[in-house]
């Protein structure tokens, strides 16, 4: 199936709906990583059908709870699930943080030509980073384990702050003190026979 088919068939299925330019902005990125790839290694996945699934319709299946910005997306690599949810969201503000050089070059360039004016792109590790304005909301997809993740965000997390962590199986930790876990949302991706997780997160 051509990716724009698989593209517009996931959407529908998920409920998602994306104007044409938002979704040819969405393959356009794709091609744009594909490019970068042999040199900045940032995908293991590079079948254009599994990008769509893996990458795109993964990442906005978190799209219901992304409900305030800005977002921090924490170890955002190749922009995921920060920069599709940006082209989704235009009205949201993203931060895409890495401490991986080649990773933010990239994230840079695909701002330039995706023409996304609502993202910031932080090269940094998060324990040394500071933003301007509290952060509403951060993702994390596939960065670390629930309880590192906690540690090296808390100074970021206010009260009003979600942390929304993508994982693809629950993870038998204990919070750290004044942390809780408010809800574990099983996600829908379309074409994706595997189980996939959003655990939510706030300070108390």
């Amino acid at each position: 199936m051509e990716t724009e088919r698989l593209l517009q068939q996931g959407l529908d299925t998920m409920g998602i709906r994306l104007s044409p330019a938002q979704q040819t902005s969405l393959l356009d990125y794709l091609a744009l990583m594909r490019k970068w790839n042999q040199a900045y290694n940032l995908t293991a996945i590079t079948d254009p059908e599994q990008m769509v699934i893996r990458h795109l319709l993964d990442s906005l299946s978190i799209l219901p709870f992304i409900g305030a910005s800005p977002v921090l997306d924490v170890g955002s690599g190749a922009g995921l699930p920060g920069i599709p949810l940006a082209i989704a969201l235009p009205q949201h503000t993203f931060i895409l943080l890495d401490s991986n050089g080649k990773k933010t070059r990239f994230l840079t360039q695909a701002k330039i030509d995706l023409g996304l004016k609502n993202i910031e792109v932080v090269h940094s590790r998060i324990e040394n980073f500071h933003p301007s304005q509290p952060v509403a909301i951060i993702t994390c997809r596939a960065f670390a384990a629930l309880d590192a993740i906690l540690d090296s965000t808390r100074h970021l997390v206010t009260s009003n702050t979600r942390i929304l962590a993508m994982k693809a199986k629950e993870e038998k930790t204990v919070l750290p003190a004044g942390y809780e876990q408010v809800a574990s949302h099983a996600l829908y991706v379309a074409f994706l026979d595997e189980p996939r997780l959003l655990i939510e997160i706030k300070k108390l």
